[in-house]
């Protein structure tokens, strides 16, 4: 019985009740009477227990307390747990029942990617290293004693180099400069011919406007200044190039550790120590995005000045020519701009075009917020100057990107308004963006006005792009019709 049990069960415990005999008389109970023949003797019992796996439990004696407390109480014990067992089982059963007729909650389902917006790389060095090679707008002549040849240059790029181009352009006093070696290297190195006009007119400077002529006194360094201001206007980071270039053309190391230390000087910052390293360090890596910040939105070495808004922005035509091809074709062309030193901005504010001035002259650009960001993509646009306009693409996405839905439903705003600008200003990146960010935050939009002024090409697009979809919305109001209903509680919240 007790294995046929343990078939449908679990019974860990074993216990025999067994009538212990008192001096000798047999034991009196009504379980020793009864069927004395019948009883489980204590190695039956111990057997039993061990092919079963269980615990063998004999009692002293059959009293009250011995039953109670190990009888009785185990049999309760399994009692219970036999009807928690079948509770279980009817409760899993039912559960099982209940779910294959329930109605599950619909699945949402993730929203499209959105189109990614790739970054250009900065050309600035390759820039100035064309304004070089193409010399236009050169205000700056270098000759060496004899006259023969001539290498031309500009003031702004020279200056924003070196302190001592500032000084010998005028644009510091020796006052100014506390290293004594960068004077007395300006005074035996180059010697300055105001008034003097250029037997060569440099391409693209106004008649108006002669060259500064420079006597290279030093006709070792004058040989080799060709490969000095390439180096320069590259970024000045390529020093171990410019020595193999120099090494090349003297083939003497004397001369070349000569040469090597005038450049050195020429590019020392005043007050620091001049070492290889200092030449060879990243840091120079970057020299003129941060240094012609110095010469941006001021009058010092301006050959033009923009009149806009009444007001008037001081620039220089060598950075424009080098940074934009609009404003090179503007100032090399024939039109009025080449042979005039006032020029007129139209269509855009001062502000904005200060914002674009200071990407010219530094490569990069921080607007304060997304319509300063449009109105700059805009006179990017009108420019043609595409880096800038993908700055200015990126940075709306990523500030749009970071609004939290409750600050995107009441924001003034106007997506679509951006959307329309872009699309005639031909920012087609940003334009199909703001189409699928319309389309995935489409329960915000759809509640604005503003999404009535969409074109029906573009509501079309939102429509088929739009998340949540209608499908999941109609499951979604089945479904909690459905909970309604039955009176009972989502299984999702």
């Amino acid at each position: 019985m007790v294995k046929k049990a343990l078939n449908h069960c679990s019974v860990p415990v074993i216990i025999s009740a067994i009538g212990a005999r008192k001096n000798g008389v047999p034991c009196t109970c009504p379980l020793c009477t009864s069927d004395r023949r019948s009883c489980v003797t204590t190695s039956e019992g111990v057997q039993l227990a061990k092919e079963l796996g269980a615990t063998y439990l004999e009692l002293h004696t059959l009293n009250d307390f011995y039953i109670q407390k190990y009888f009785g109480g185990v049999l309760e014990y399994f009692m219970i747990q036999s009807l928690n067992q079948k509770s279980s089982e009817k409760m899993k059963k039912r559960k099982k029942i209940q779910k294959c007729h329930r109605v599950q909650p619909p699945q949402l389902e993730q929203p499209e990617k959105m189109p990614i917006l790739k970054g250009e790389a900065s050309h600035y060095n390759t820039d100035l290293h064309n304004l070089l090679c193409g010399c236009q707008c050169a205000d700056v002549a270098f000759y060496p004693e004899d006259l023969s040849t001539v290498a031309e240059a500009h003031k702004v790029i020279l200056c924003s180099v070196s302190p001592l181009f500032m000084l010998l352009f005028g644009v510091k006093s020796p006052a100014d400069i506390p290293d004594t070696s960068i004077v007395q290297m300006a005074r035996s190195l180059f010697a300055v011919e105001a008034g003097a006009a250029s037997p060569l007119t440099p391409y693209g400077a106004p008649p108006c406007i002669l060259p500064i002529r420079v006597v290279v006194k030093d006709s070792v360094f004058c040989s080799c200044l060709p490969d000095i201001l390439l180096f320069i206007y590259s970024g000045a980071f390529q020093w171990e190039r410019l020595e193999e270039d120099i090494k090349k053309k003297l083939k003497d190391p004397e001369k070349t550790e000569q040469v090597l230390e005038k450049v050195k000087c020429i590019l020392k910052t005043p007050g620091k120590q001049n070492s290889v390293k200092v030449c060879r360090s990243h840091q120079i890596k970057q020299l003129y995005n941060t240094s012609l910040k110095l010469f941006f939105n001021t009058p010092v070495l301006a050959d033009v000045i923009f009149k806009i808004q009444g007001a008037t922005v001081p620039a220089h035509r060598a950075v424009l020519v080098a940074r934009c091809e609009v404003m090179a074709a503007m100032f090399n062309g024939n039109y009025l701009e080449a042979n005039s030193v006032l020029v007129p901005v139209y269509g855009v504010s001062k502000d904005t075009f200060l914002s674009f001035l200071e990407y010219l002259y530094t490569d990069s650009c921080c607007p304060a917020s997304i319509l300063q960001a449009m109105s700059l993509l805009i006179c990017a646009e009108m420019y043609q100057v595409m880096r800038l306009q993908h700055i200015c693409e990126l940075y709306i996405i990523t500030q749009l990107q970071s609004m939290p839905s409750r600050e995107l439903a009441s924001t003034s705003l106007s997506i679509v308004n951006l959307l329309k600008k872009a699309k005639f200003h031909n920012s087609d990146c940003l334009s199909t963006w703001l189409l699928h960010f319309i389309a995935t935050n489409y329960l915000i939009f759809s509640q604005k006005p503003e999404f009535q002024e969409l074109s029906v090409e573009e509501r079309n697009f939102v429509e088929m792009h739009r998340w949540p979809s209608n499908l999941y919305l109609k499951q979604l109001a089945d479904y909690r019709n459905y909970i309604h209903s039955q009176k009972c509680h989502c299984t999702v919240m």
